[in-house]
């Protein structure tokens, strides 16, 4: 199953951005419930017939001070872990990241692994240069999201600490 080349309608819409964030908590808690067994791969889009790792994110709302968990895709680079901030393509950059800009000393959970510490830090122009083609590699819709928005989409690369 392809997306379509053009960016679909009501992409950014009140709606969209609600669904994910649900079917976001969904994957949490399927995760965290059966320690990854169900919920550590993305099966949508490109990973429909190529299935791709999934990792949960803790963060700090830079406001509320609360702990939030997200659901995202990695690349493992040796004993980095490399996440995409594409938001499906949506114009606005996610608000993990803004939290990880404020609080970038925090855990990731993978499958059978939980509150690894990590260091986030934004990938600067070249090295995003160097690791785009590998993220496309690993999940060829990132290249359509990047197509549907205006904005870089920001590459976070997670150090162990």
């Amino acid at each position: 199953m392809a997306l379509p080349k053009e960016k679909p309608p009501g992409l950014d819409s009140p709606v969209v951005a609600r669904l994910i964030k649900y079917g976001a908590r969904a994957n949490v808690a399927l995760f965290r419930l059966t320690n990854g067994r169900i919920g550590a791969t993305w099966r949508i889009g490109a990973g429909w017939r190529k299935p791709v790792p999934v990792l949960l994110l803790d963060h700090v709302g830079r406001r509320s001070g609360k702990r939030f968990t997200t659901p995202l895709l990695y690349l493992a680079d040796g004993e980095r872990l490399v996440i995409v901030a594409s938001q499906g393509g949506l114009p606005r950059h996610p608000q993990w990241l803004h939290n990880l800009a404020s609080a970038p000393e925090t855990t990731v959970s993978l499958p059978r692994e939980r509150n690894r510490s990590v260091r986030a830090r934004v990938a600067d122009a070249q090295e995003r240069e160097l690791l785009w083609p590998r993220l496309v590699e690993l999940y060829a819709d990132f290249d359509n999201y990047q197509k549907w928005t205006d904005r870089v989409i920001p590459v976070v690369v997670l150090e162990p600490r």
